[in-house]
């Protein structure tokens, strides 16, 4: 594979260090991720594996990780029975932000969820990222609901 190619390929659990990395790298994920300590991620990794509605993916350049999601496919009622996706935990590399992967990746994740029969994507992005909200808005995305947490 040339250093430039970019595949998208589902995550390895050789992948996790190196998607966690990419987690904790910025203001908020390095408050919330701990790289140095992988055990609890590799049991998330198990779990998500094992979930044929999880779909774990990097974005591999050349051997490298240089971005990564989370896409999960939710089959409902509502909305006459519609499947939804929903794009989670998008990370770029600081490397590689500016250069188009994290557009690459959505529009990978928006493509795959229309090919395995999802009629609504969605994502949420925390309040703070207001670039990443432009970002979402430029690639077709509309604000349309106010999201909630309720810490367990």
């Amino acid at each position: 594979m040339a250093s430039h190619e970019l595949v998208i390929r589902p995550a390895t659990r050789d992948d996790i260090r190196a998607i966690v990395e990419l987690l904790a790298d910025d203001e908020l994920g390095m408050a919330r991720e701990s790289p140095e300590d992988l055990a609890t991620y590799e049991s998330a990794f198990a779990r998500v594996a094992a979930d044929p509605g999880q779909h774990l993916v990097v974005a591999d350049r050349g051997g490298r990780v240089v971005g990564t999601l989370q896409l999960s496919v939710i089959p409902g009622l509502s909305r006459h029975g519609t499947t939804r996706s929903i794009i989670e935990a998008v990370r770029v590399a600081s490397s590689e932000r500016g250069s188009g992967l994290g557009t690459t990746l959505i529009e990978w994740a928006v493509e795959e969820s229309r090919r395995l029969g999802a009629h609504l994507v969605q994502l949420t992005s925390d309040s703070t990222r207001t670039d990443a909200h432009r970002f979402y808005e430029r690639l077709g995305f509309v604000k349309s609901h106010v999201g909630f947490k309720l810490p367990l």
